[in-house]
């Protein structure tokens, strides 16, 4: 396991989380302020300076059900709220796309290319704040420091790390199964044509070399595929042309996109279902995210307007849908108690006092517009 993974984890699930909710925002027809809001409040929570110099510290992955828990807070640091069966719909596409990304890169360094289109992607998304758009920028440049030095071997263990942690998910996609690039079952059809991995060469031809390193011959074989050579390779640093398509945005034109379980994913769920019994990581795990999203039970202000948001085509398609999921596959919310200690409380109200709100609203008197007051308590 890689202990350099979560990042990159975090920011391309955040990235195809991002994706979605703007996707689902047009096509509610939520007034155009309101979505705004919606995009700069998660995206500047997602960035928070302090939230990302937790993140980047060298750890393990955590759980599929912590992680599930940080993405809960993060989409509802706004004025949007989502049900139990569209926060599990919008979980499963998340994750089901950035696994097909990941499966799909030429090359295990490619993964940072496809971080960065997600990157590149969130900065379109941020309107009229450069404080936040600063937040982004940090983020990126602190990619670029951290990964860009890794061997390719270290991105060998990362990508390899990423896949573990997707090997049992199988939901089926409605739009990578109308592209024919994921079977009924929920696996992936990886490609055997198109452009190779930057700095390879085109398979067809068998080089042979004596005791010098001299070629004393060739020979050519046909291949099942249409292979090319890339053009360029994609750019690594903080403005460029990326090259690579992964990790763009997939539902910038309007499609209808539902999930479904496949059979053989209801059982693999119903056989790694989890213990019960505490797991002597869980407690590890719920002081790590207590430290990241604190846990301190702030009201939001009266005149906050919210509103839900349907990941679903109708109200009843998402009512079907949380009555027909299987118990195994639903993930409920974890609730961390941390405000009921003394020293607990006192360590997260430093870590929040730390936390600063890239621009302050003109006219808000309220903790409710502050950062992380727009997170629910924990």
């Amino acid at each position: 396991m890689s202990a350099r993974t979560l990042p990159l984890l975090f920011l391309n699930l955040g990235g195809e989380m991002l994706y979605i909710l703007d996707q689902r925002l047009r096509a509610q027809s939520i007034p155009g302020e309101k979505a705004r809001k919606v995009m700069n409040d998660i995206i500047s929570t997602m960035f928070n300076r302090k939230f990302m110099e937790e993140l980047f510290k060298p750890q393990d992955l955590y759980s599929k059900k912590a992680l599930r828990t940080v993405y809960d807070r993060l989409a509802h640091a706004s004025i949007m709220r989502l049900n139990q069966a569209s926060m599990d719909k919008l979980y499963d596409l998340m994750t089901m796309a950035f696994k097909y990304q990941v499966l799909l890169c030429p090359r295990p360094r490619d993964v940072l290319l496809v971080t960065f289109n997600h990157l590149d992607a969130i900065k379109d998304f941020i309107s009229d704040s450069p404080g936040i758009l600063n937040q982004v920028d940090e983020t990126f440049r602190r990619l670029i420091e951290t990964y860009n030095p890794l061997s390719d071997g270290e991105f060998q263990l990362i990508r390899q790390t990423l896949l573990i942690f997707f090997q049992d998910m199988h939901i089926r996609v409605s739009i990578f199964l109308k592209d024919k690039v994921q079977n009924s079952n929920g696996r992936f059809v990886l490609p055997i044509s198109g452009p190779v991995p930057w700095g390879t060469e085109v398979p067809g031809l068998i080089r042979i070399f004596n005791h010098k390193g001299v070629e004393v011959k060739r020979a050519e074989f046909s291949t099942a595929g249409n292979y090319v050579t890339p053009q360029r390779e994609g750019s690594f640093e903080l403005y460029g042309d990326r090259v690579l398509k992964l990790g763009t945005n997939m539902y910038s034109v309007t499609r209808p996109v539902e999930t479904h379980m496949s059979g053989s994913s209801k059982n693999l769920a119903s056989q790694a279902k989890e213990n019960i019994a505490p797991n002597p990581l869980a407690k590890e795990e719920l002081n790590f995210l207590a430290r990241l999203l604190g846990g301190l039970d702030i009201q939001k202000p009266a005149g906050d307007s919210g509103f839900r948001l349907n990941l679903f085509t109708t109200d009843e398609e998402e009512e079907h849908a949380a009555q027909t999921r299987p118990e195994e596959l639903s993930y409920k919310v974890i609730n961390i108690e941390a405000t009921q200690e003394p020293a607990r409380r006192a360590e997260l109200s430093r870590i929040l006092g730390e936390l600063d709100v890239a621009e302050p609203r003109p006219g808000s008197a309220g903790k409710g517009e502050d950062l992380l007051a727009l997170m629910d308590g924990l």
